[in-house]
């Protein structure tokens, strides 16, 4: 029986390592509980996921080859516990190979990274998604220069990851601006972008969809939204992948006075 086709999905990871901190596990408690519905979403479990995570940028695009890759607490200010977490899922060289090869057929090349590990925006979604760290996992870097309309080549060229079983998800966040956590000023902000954003993911013509989303700069509020486009780059990434794919919103979690909303294409 031939797999099915995998959607490809961009999601709002939230704020450092959440769901393990008093507080701030009950204020995304919607997003906890929409992380976990995420696997009744895919047509089957998949054999890996490839993480484009906006946690990770390198100078040139980079994979992650560990067959059991480390975690990486890459966050500060949190209860010592945090720094003791652990999310043992495998990697998956053979992904990682796969990725390398499909990057080096459009004339991109692609670095291997033994050492890289699991940032919270890979380990707190996949670790609600899949609490027993079954899946393998795979992450793929953002290149410097966060050249939009290259992200979403470069998700075109990993579009028949989508027939072989592998979840292309991208992690980040639709509102990313540090010093507008919290304040309420950022709500009508972070709701002006959110709308383009969904506006840009549903459009039923794909090429209209990319264009919208190379153009992000020029949405309303997009540089209070995102003063550096880290978290929103990987949503290049899956929409490439998407080929004509609709997109759609799953959900919007609205936390820290600001929305954060995540998308599924296909």
């Amino acid at each position: 029986m031939p797999t099915p086709q995998f959607p490809t999905m961009f999601i709002s990871h939230g704020g450092g390592p959440w769901p393990f901190v008093d507080g701030m596990r009950e204020m995304f408690a919607k997003t906890a509980k929409e992380f976990a519905a995420l696997p009744a979403r895919l047509p089957q479990k998949p054999t890996a996921v490839l993480v484009i995570t906006g946690h990770w940028e390198a100078t040139e695009f980079s994979v992650s080859t560990s067959e059991h890759p480390p975690m990486d607490y890459d966050y500060s200010g949190f209860p010592p516990h945090t720094y003791h977490l652990q999310y043992p899922a495998p990697g998956s060289p053979a992904l990682a190979a796969r990725v390398t090869e499909l990057l080096a057929a459009g004339g991109i090349s692609c670095k291997q990274d033994p050492a890289r590990g699991y940032d919270h925006g890979t380990f707190v979604p996949l670790g609600l998604m899949y609490p027993d760290a079954e899946v393998p996992i795979v992450l793929l870097s953002m290149k410097s220069g966060y050249d939009a309309a290259e992200h979403l080549r470069v998700g075109r060229m990993l579009a028949p990851l989508r027939e072989e079983g592998v979840l292309i998800l991208g992690s980040g966040l639709t509102y990313h601006n540090m010093r507008g956590f919290g304040n309420p000023a950022s709500t009508p902000v972070a709701a002006a972008f959110e709308r383009y954003l969904n506006d840009a993911v549903t459009q039923p013509d794909a090429a209209v969809r990319n264009q919208m989303l190379v153009d992000w700069a020029q949405a309303p509020s997009a540089r209070q939204a995102h003063p550096r486009e880290d978290h929103l780059i990987p949503l290049m990434v899956v929409a490439g992948a998407a080929g004509a794919d609709r997109g759609a919103r799953i959900f919007v979690d609205h936390v820290m006075a600001v929305d954060m909303a995540s998308y599924q294409f296909g």
